[in-house]
């Protein structure tokens, strides 16, 4: 009963695909047996082609039944000896082969012995012209017995590799060049990957009747007049590096209009065969947004941190983590990091320590609105080069807590800068965001003000510290920004959800931000603030729906788009320049300099007085009105601040 239940469940579930793993291996009496039928078969044919081959007219007798008992009992005793029956067959190896020559060879010689000495003693033949039948019969013997082992192997093999390509993704490799062959060719030749390539896609017509490494050249325009149950295709392979952006744009939205997922592998040079299926992976949407990064003048900047002392507060977070990597590499003297989040700030103590065991760190778990826990940092260290990348940037967050912002942003931001003019640091780097431009939130707004400040320090009498700003849009994969959340809501199975469907962000790369952070700390001369050239903007709900379908899933189907409403001092639409700022070229085309308004250190100082000793007492109707009177063009926008404009 328990056995028909066995089979009916294997019948009526499952995916109806052989397990090869579910076949057991036969008894080795069977496999014994098996042989012993094709030792018949081998005596058979022997005797057929003796008789034909025999040009006597005479008849001559002899007693069958000796010769097949004979040579079959000689078989098993030495098929036994040598063990021929005792490996699995599917596993078969040359020892195995070995193995069955000896017994095929060792019974022929016996049986031969065996025939020649009864003939001789008692004058009965067993075997007609036994030389040539004998070595007949070890020929068809051993070629049987082989065959028969070669066959199950190789039944076996097929099997197994229909099985894996069944449950292997179906792929295009993208391009004919040499690049995309030997990618091709690294994966038929690796079975473990899951991965099926099924032919090669490419734009020229001249190639779709040709083949290459026995796979058809697919031509772009059937894609495009063929859906994806049509092709028979899960995805197409790309290499990256060998694309312009418009170009993998082009295919990209063709595969996503197909609802192909898209798989990128790296280039030929970065290939290494022991992880080359940890480096095939989904396309990410970082990679469509990714520009070429600014060039950093490598001499310059390494002749700017080599041998010196260099500060970075932040520096557990995206950003400052990534500037740290980065500075490290031109060997300075020390670098103090500094950072209130404490995990973080182990975390990237242990990476650095582990990179760079000859570079000499002080992590320091501090509070930058603290200047009594700073002071003592400057006076030890006396920095050549500080980045400040503390910040807090959670719009919302920072909406519902001002003060906070003001005592971190503000005040955080003047003591940075303060102890930098005091103890004449070289350059002094800080990291500010589009946000400041016309901001319509708190956050915005306090970065704004920190901007001020340090471009008023810039010309105080007797400072000779060169203040720069950086100032640049959203940076993927940072903390707390969206494609994150959204990836994270989509591996939830959604919603993806979006505050407005007409919202519009700039993007970069957080080594791209990082890049422009110390090539400004190369180029400027000091009260600048650079701005870089982000491309064009791009729809949160279309970022959000390429996010859905690089992942496999079709969106509002798989994955539902949630609109929630703007957030309080969100706004549609962010600006890297306000509307009276002037723009001044550099010698890199991708790095402008903006000429926004500034305020002289006395009047800006009293205003951080004031907002300061508000933000203490935690008065955040206040903290909000003296940022207005700071920031001018600071208008709330879907804030309870907005009272405060009228």
């Amino acid at each position: 009963m328990n056995f028909r239940k066995k089979i009916r469940k294997k019948i009526y579930s499952g995916d109806n695909i052989m397990n090869l793993s579910d076949i057991r291996y036969l008894p080795r009496w069977i496999i014994l047996l098996i042989d012993v039928f094709f030792i018949f078969l081998a005596i058979s044919f022997s005797c057929y082609l003796i008789e034909k081959l025999s040009f006597s007219t005479q008849k001559v007798f002899y007693d069958g039944r000796y010769m097949y008992g004979l040579i079959v009992a000689t078989s098993v005793v030495f098929m036994v000896a040598f063990r021929t029956y005792a490996g699995i067959i599917r596993h078969s190896t040359f020892i195995d082969l070995f193995k069955l020559f000896l017994a095929t060879l060792c019974t022929a010689i016996v049986v031969g012995v065996i025939s020649f000495s009864v003939r001789i003693v008692s004058g009965f033949r067993m075997i007609h012209m036994s030389v040539p039948f004998l070595a007949i019969f070890f020929a068809s013997s051993f070629m049987l017995l082989f065959i028969f082992r070669l066959f199950v192997k190789e039944f076996f093999h097929i099997a197994r590799e229909f099985r894996r390509s069944t449950l292997k993704k179906r792929i295009l490799v993208l391009g004919i060049d040499e690049q995309s062959i030997a990618i091709a060719r690294a994966i038929l030749d690796n079975p473990n990957l899951p991965y099926h390539v099924v032919g090669f896609l490419t734009q020229r017509h001249d190639s779709k009747r040709a083949h290459l490494l026995g796979k058809p050249i697919f031509i772009k325009e059937k894609i495009e007049r063929n859906t994806k149950e049509d092709l028979a295709l899960d995805g197409v392979l790309i290499v990256k590096e060998m694309m312009a952006k418009n170009e993998m744009d082009s295919w990209v939205n063709l595969f996503l209009e197909k609802d192909l997922q898209v798989f990128k592998a790296p280039s030929v040079q970065k290939l290494r065969d022991s992880d080359f299926g940890m480096t095939i992976r989904n396309l990410q949407i970082e990679d469509l947004l990714n520009r070429k990064p600014i060039r950093i003048e490598n001499e310059e900047v390494k002749k700017r941190h080599y041998k010196k002392s260099v500060l970075i507060t932040g520096g557990a977070g995206s950003i400052g983590s990534e500037i740290l990597r980065q500075v490290a590499q031109f060997d300075p003297e020390v670098i103090v990091v500094v950072d209130q989040a404490e995990t973080p700030l182990y975390e990237i103590e242990l990476e650095m320590r582990k990179s760079y065991p000859h570079i000499q760190f002080k992590f320091v778990l501090a509070d930058i609105s603290n200047i009594h826990r700073i002071e003592p940092l400057f006076e030890k260290y006396r920095f050549s080069m500080v980045y400040h990348a503390a910040a807090y940037k959670h719009v919302p967050m920072i909406e519902e807590n001002p003060h906070e912002a003001i005592l971190v942003n503000v005040l955080g931001s003047r003591n940075l800068a303060t102890l930098s003019c005091k103890y004449k640091v070289n350059r002094f780097v800080m990291v500010s965001t589009d946000k400041a431009v016309k901001p319509t939130n708190v956050m915005g707004a306090s970065k704004r003000a920190a901007e001020l400040f340090v471009q008023a320090l810039q010309n105080t009498e007797g400072n000779i510290t060169k203040f720069i700003t950086t100032r640049f849009g959203n940076v993927l994969g940072s903390n707390g920004s969206v494609i994150p959340h959204f990836k994270k809501q989509i591996e939830a199975g959604g919603p993806v959800t979006i505050t407005h469907p007409d919202i519009v962000r700039y993007f970069m790369t957080i080594p791209e931000a990082c890049d422009l952070v110390l090539q400004a700390g190369t180029m400027g001369k000091g009260g600048e603030i650079f701005v870089f050239d982000m491309g064009e903007p791009m729809k949160i709900l279309d970022l959000a729906t390429r996010m859905i379908k690089l992942s496999g899933f079709e969106p509002n189907s798989d994955i539902k788009i949630v609109f929630t409403g703007l957030r309080p001092g969100e706004k549609l639409y962010e600006e890297l320049l306000s509307d009276d700022a002037k723009t001044m070229p550099t010698h890199n085309e991708k790095i402008m300099i903006s000429k926004d308004p500034t305020m002289a250190y006395e009047e800006i100082e009293v205003f951080f007085k004031r907002i300061i000793r508000s933000a203490f007492r935690r008065e955040k109707v206040e903290v909000v009105q003296i940022l207005k009177e700071i920031v001018p063009e600071f208008k709330s926008n879907n804030s309870i601040y907005e009272v405060l404009d009228k």
